[in-house]
């Protein structure tokens, strides 16, 4: 009885053994804080802590030990906070909330960093340029465009970026990934911004005076060109402009075609080749009332009606021709200069503008890119296939106004009309 007494009260005193057991742990963990300040040092950095266990928790991130793991990913950490913290992305649970909007987060350092977008406080500044962030991770990016540093590698072209976000966006142009889509036209894009700016052909947003690049697009008021080559002294309006001419004259041409290696000064020259082998339309909202063509943008629709309204708001100051957009009005000024700025490197024969250049190069070259599909012949430009064309068609656009006889090429009727010259100058002799 006596012995049965006594394993009732050890059952009655177990749950209080145990507690004060684990009391005495804490106890003996609280007694190893010293009275003086953060007396546990890190023997690899040097860092201080009040507490043993902050010491061991902190030796982790040398020995790079992460004993606590999510159950539902794999992903390990160093501590329990931490994985406490990340379970909420499983679970969803947002405990820490913004009191001005409402917006919720998984824990209160984020919270604390969405505070300074309501009480604008930037406490991390850059000491180089003066620049002020809110958060240290975004100072450090911030840093590598001072320093240079690009981190993040691409591993199919080898180029870098400072952080691993734009990184992720780049490696799309390799997978041909487009996650953002429109929801009206379909269009899809690589990343959000474009998709923005995009959105506002469907809204018809302008939310600058002019243009999203307003501090540029004044420059076409002003006629500023800040940005001058230092090889020929040619100047643009904005810096990118200039970084893509650099490459006429260094002959860089980074942009490959993945299909067939041809490779291209700029991206846009490449999205139009790519056409070629993916047999892609061009994306063309902008469509003419009037006629039915489409076009890529706003303003080549805008300089497109100027056909229609015979409108032509550029003037030449010489002789008062006018064009119906400034680069006509840019080759016409050549005649009055007399300037033919692009020259062939192989004979030095100089023109007026580069398109003339180009079909040049092909009297050197032999190319013949104008094919005809019905009998095979080539031809080095397009006007040339286009009369050729009336040889199996049996057009002929030129007739004679006299006896009305028709030809295919004006040369042919011009030769034409000598016979009649020759007639009347007969009869007005007799």
């Amino acid at each position: 009885m006596e012995a049965l007494n006594s394993s009732r009260k050890l059952l009655v005193l177990s749950p209080m053994i145990w507690h004060f057991k684990q009391f005495n742990v804490f106890l003996s963990d609280v007694m190893e804080v010293n009275t003086e300040e953060k007396t546990f040092t890190c023997h690899q950095c040097g860092k201080s802590f009040t507490c043993k266990s902050d010491l061991n928790t902190h030796m982790r991130t040398h020995t790079g030990e992460k004993p606590h793991t999510c159950l539902q990913c794999g992903k390990t950490f160093t501590n329990t906070s931490h994985l406490k913290r990340h379970m909420r992305i499983h679970t969803g649970e947002k405990l820490f909330a913004c009191h001005q909007c409402g917006k919720t987060y998984t824990s209160g350092g984020s919270l604390k960093m969405h505070m300074r977008i309501h009480t604008g406080e930037k406490p991390h500044t850059c000491l180089q340029c003066g620049k002020a962030f809110t958060s240290g991770g975004s100072l450090k990016i911030h840093m590598r465009i001072h320093t240079g540093e690009k981190p993040h590698a691409c591993q199919q072209c080898g180029k870098t970026f400072i952080s691993g976000g734009p990184l992720k966006i780049h490696m799309r142009t390799h997978t041909g990934e487009k996650p953002h889509a429109c929801q009206q036209c379909g269009k899809t894009f690589i990343s959000g911004g474009p998709l923005k700016i995009h959105m506002r052909t469907h809204t018809g947003e302008k939310p600058h005076a002019c243009l999203h690049n307003l501090k540029t697009h004044m420059r076409t008021h002003t006629g500023e060109k800040p940005y001058a080559c230092q090889q020929c002294g040619k100047s643009f309006t904005n810096k990118s402009d200039l970084k893509i001419h650099k490459r006429i004259h260094t002959g860089e041409k980074p942009h490959a075609c993945q299909h067939c290696g041809k490779s291209f000064t700029n991206t846009s020259d490449l999205k139009r080749h790519m056409r070629i082998h993916t047999g892609e339309k061009p994306f063309k909202p902008f469509v003419c009332q009037q006629c039915g063509k489409s076009f890529t943008s706003g303003g080549h629709r805008k300089r497109h009606m100027r056909i229609h309204t015979g409108e032509k708001p550029h003037t030449c100051q010489q002789c008062g021709k006018s064009f119906t957009s400034g680069s006509p009005l840019k080759i016409h000024m050549i005649i009055h200069t007399g300037e033919k700025p692009h020259a062939c490197l192989q004979c030095g024969k100089s023109f007026t503008n580069k398109s003339n250049l180009k079909m040049h190069m092909r009297t050197h070259t032999g190319e013949k890119p104008h094919v005809c599909h019905q009998c095979g012949k080539s031809f080095t430009n397009t006007s040339h296939l286009k009369m050729h064309m009336r040889i199996h068609t049996g057009e002929k656009p030129h007739a004679c106004l006299q006896c009305g006889k028709s030809f295919n090429l004006q040369g042919t009727l011009t030769r034409h009309m000598m016979i009649h010259w020759r007639e009347n100058l007969r009869v007005s002799s007799v």
